[in-house]
């Protein structure tokens, strides 16, 4: 693991006053010596971060200064066979709560024909509400596996990166960017069996995100099986600001290939938020389903 490189503050050395007619110490400077040693300063200068869970947890308390957030959300997601791509593309806004379960999200996907269909959806507590096209709200359950899918949460991703850090194997990279201005923490996968990564917490969230897909292949005659399966690729990156360690992105791209009569059905997914700032606005549930 690649560590960013802490930061040495200067010390300020403690100032000896005298009386110049006997050279004796004042009670003043004596206090001042004692108070202002060069060991007491260094010791109150706050450690510069090192591991990737140093960084998730200034990243933490970095979004707990706002009561909540504004992300603007881009996805894309395809499916390839025999050189023909099916693919569907989302723009959208997210605003999440920091400190209570609360989030509002809206957009618009299109579809490979150019057919565009408008979601949003709200979470509040245990409450969860969806509206897509032209119908109305319908409820439906934030910790369902489809509705995860849905929910793009940037500040969740630090618990999930967290997750990551703890592994055997210590599975998150931290560099700091040219430049100094941002800290990337990236888990990064080549290409191999999804069996043999099927107990990685990043590799299950990729694999949750297939699911839908994986069974419409399976209705359509094409059968998905784990053992089969191979994971083309897989890259997370969380980007935060290097000075305040607020979240500035964050970036899932990963792949998968599906045998089917000697080819390979190619699964691509790539999501990204990017902070907005702060929202001052309240997350509550619209009136017409309260």
């Amino acid at each position: 693991m690649r560590t960013r490189p802490g930061r040495t503050a200067a010390l300020a050395l403690p100032v000896a006053l005298t009386l110049a007619a006997c050279g004796a110490e004042t009670d003043d400077a004596k206090t001042r010596e004692t108070t202002s040693s060069p060991a007491r300063e260094a010791s109150e200068q706050p450690r510069a971060p090192e591991s990737a869970e140093d960084f998730l947890d200034l990243a933490e308390k970095a979004m707990a200064e706002e009561p909540a957030w504004s992300f603007s959300v881009t996805g894309e997601e395809g499916l390839t066979l025999q050189g023909q791509k099916s693919a569907a593309t989302y723009e959208g806004s997210l605003r999440r709560a920091v400190g209570r379960v609360a989030l509002h999200s809206q957009g618009v996907s299109t579809n490979s024909k150019g057919t565009k269909k408008t979601e949003e959806l709200y979470v509040v507590g245990d409450a969860g509400y969806l509206k897509e096209g032209a119908a109305g709200w319908k409820a439906v359950s934030p910790v369902a596996p489809e509705m995860r899918n849905k929910v793009e949460d940037p500040i969740a991703v630090v618990d999930a990166f967290r997750t990551y850090a703890r592994t055997a194997d210590g599975e998150v990279k931290v560099t700091e960017t040219e430049g100094g201005d941002t800290v990337e923490l990236r888990v990064v996968s080549g290409e191999q069996k999804l069996s043999a990564v099927q107990d990685r917490a990043w590799a299950k969230k990729a694999e949750r995100e297939f699911d839908p897909t994986a069974e419409q292949l399976r209705v359509a005659g094409v059968p998905v099986e784990d053992g089969q399966v191979t994971l083309s690729g897989l890259e997370e990156v969380l980007v935060l600001d290097a000075t305040s360690y607020r979240i500035e992105s964050h970036r899932l791209d990963f792949g998968f290939l599906i045998p089917y009569n000697g080819q390979d059905i190619t699964f691509e997914q790539k999501v990204s938020e990017a902070n907005q700032g702060p929202y001052r606005g309240k997350i509550e549930l619209p009136a017409d389903v309260r």
